[in-house]
């Protein structure tokens, strides 16, 4: 029998396994017990609703998201460098993990998506928001809402990876120092 963390970590995953495949629509409660393999009144007992369910699931993507775009991070690069290698983990990670890559898109345009971004930008311990504030960072960004700094930033590295487009390393370079000209000033 597994214990019950690994029943909610199961339901968090075969949700978003299936909303990545079907949209949010096409992902009823039933589906996602089914597909995590527990009864649906197991799923429940995790989450009083489909709603909890989604925001559980994306907190633990971008939590995954931000954990591997920072931990081989070197904090002594400089600014630009930094976000290069985080731009590009980013982008390993979501090319690693497609289901991630779509599920966090198709958040991006549902109802889901305010309630989301409030739940992320509160976390104290999101290595992403992190990095924004640090002072050479902070120093270096346009005076944009984080929702911007996101758009311009790390999200094309989400879509890219979501929609399979095959890159070099060389166009992959590219469009990370791209997306950091998009939010920086120049020094």
């Amino acid at each position: 029998m597994a214990a019950p963390t690994d029943r909610a970590a199961a339901v968090r995953a075969a949700l978003r396994s299936l909303v990545a495949q079907n949209g949010f629509h096409g992902t009823s409660m039933t589906a996602v017990a089914r597909e995590a393999g527990v009864a649906t009144g197991t799923a429940y007992t995790h989450y009083a609703s489909k709603d909890e369910l989604v925001l559980a699931a994306y907190g633990e993507t971008k939590a995954a998201l931000g954990l591997a775009a920072t931990t081989d991070l070197d904090p002594d690069l400089p600014a630009e460098r930094r976000f290069h290698a985080l731009w590009l983990a980013c982008y390993r990670y979501v090319k690693a993990n497609p289901d991630h890559a779509r599920f966090l898109l198709q958040v991006e345009h549902s109802p889901y998506r305010g309630p989301a971004h409030e739940s992320v930008l509160t976390d104290e311990n999101n290595p992403l928001l992190a990095q924004v504030t640090l002072p050479d960072i902070a120093a270096r960004l346009h005076p944009f809402p984080l929702d911007v700094l996101y758009e311009l930033s790390l999200s094309p590295a989400v879509r890219l990876a979501a929609g399979g487009i095959e890159l070099t390393q060389a166009q992959l370079d590219e469009i990370a120092d791209a997306c950091w000209r998009a939010i920086s000033r120049p020094e």
